[in-house]
């Protein structure tokens, strides 16, 4: 079955990774599903029995977006909360339908990976802010393998020449790009 990755972002278009990530995605669309949430729901609102039955069409889950104040999205949440229901994701009445099914995140952090340590900035590592998502999927039953993170999307440039950054940047969002799918691919 197919891979369903659910692209949570505001301004995809904008984006440089979150957009070369789907970019990359888009490729193959044998192996997945790219579904974004905020161009098929402008308004917000959330077809709850449409969702159920995409996510039930697919194999793995993946949950693409960029870390925003330390969580996901808005409209990512309300996803959670309106899809995720009891009967259906959880609860003894049938709520089955995530079970053992391989759920992961991917997500972009737009400060450095050494901000998100014990001894950095933020004092918590990416594992513990992503934690809260790795709980409601074990409470769904359903089989959380990780994340996968770009970091430093926020950093400022180094002192190489601008050409040289350039290529450096494009080199780097290559190589994070496929090894992306390598982390997909191997859920």
């Amino acid at each position: 079955m197919k891979t369903l990755v659910i692209v949570t972002h505001p301004s995809l278009e904008t984006s440089v990774i979150n957009k070369r990530w789907t970019e990359e995605l888009a490729k193959y669309p044998e192996k997945y599903t790219i579904h974004e949430l905020h161009k098929a729901y402008p308004d917000g609102n959330i077809d709850v029995e449409k969702e159920q039955q995409l996510v039930e069409a697919h194999g793995n889950l993946v949950f693409q977006f960029p870390i925003y104040w330390f969580n996901c999205p808005p409209l990512l949440k309300k996803w959670l909360d309106e899809v995720l229901t009891y009967g259906w994701a959880f609860g003894s009445k049938g709520g089955d339908k995530l079970k053992n099914r391989k759920v992961a995140l991917a997500v972009s952090a737009g400060a450095t990976e050494e901000n998100y340590r014990e001894e950095g900035r933020y004092r918590y590592t990416l594992a513990q802010v992503l934690a809260p998502f790795e709980i409601s999927f074990l409470y769904c039953d359903a089989d959380y393998r990780s994340y996968f993170a770009s970091y430093g999307t926020e950093a400022e440039p180094g002192e190489n020449e601008p050409g040289a950054a350039v290529e450096t940047s494009a080199s780097k969002l290559e190589t994070n790009a496929l090894a992306y799918l390598d982390f997909v691919d191997s859920l």
